[in-house]
C-alpha cells in the first residue's frame, strides 16, 4: 500500500446532470492493483463531505475516475483515507 497526500490539484467533474463542478484534491491510495483519490469541493460547505474516487482505465487507455459501486470496497477505503487524512485530529480540543 502506498499514499500520497497533496493538495493544491483541482479536478473539475461532470456529474450525471452535465454539471461542472471543481474539487481540490485531499489525497490518493495504492491500495492493491487499484488507485483511489480523494476529492474535496472547491468552496466546501459544512454540510459537504469529501468524495472518493476510483481510478478506472477505459477501453481507448484514458484514465478516468467513477464511482465505487461495491460497498464493501467503498467502507474499507474511506476507512483507510478517514484514518490518513483526520486521524490526527483531536476532536476532543
Amino acid at each position: 500500500m502506498s499514499e500520497d497526500f497533496i493538495g493544491d490539484e483541482i479536478y473539475t467533474l461532470t456529474d450525471e446532470d452535465g454539471h461542472e463542478n471543481q474539487f481540490e484534491l485531499l489525497g490518493t491510495k495504492v491500495i492493491g492493483r487499484n488507485t483511489y483519490i480523494a476529492l474535496v469541493p472547491i468552496g466546501l460547505n459544512e454540510d459537504d463531505e469529501y468524495v472518493i474516487l476510483k481510478s478506472v482505465i477505459d477501453e481507448e487507455g484514458n484514465e478516468t475516475l467513477a464511482t465505487i459501486t461495491d460497498d464493501d470496497e467503498f467502507d474499507r477505503v474511506a476507512d483507510i483515507f478517514d484514518d490518513e487524512l483526520f486521524g490526527d485530529i483531536d476532536y476532543d480540543n
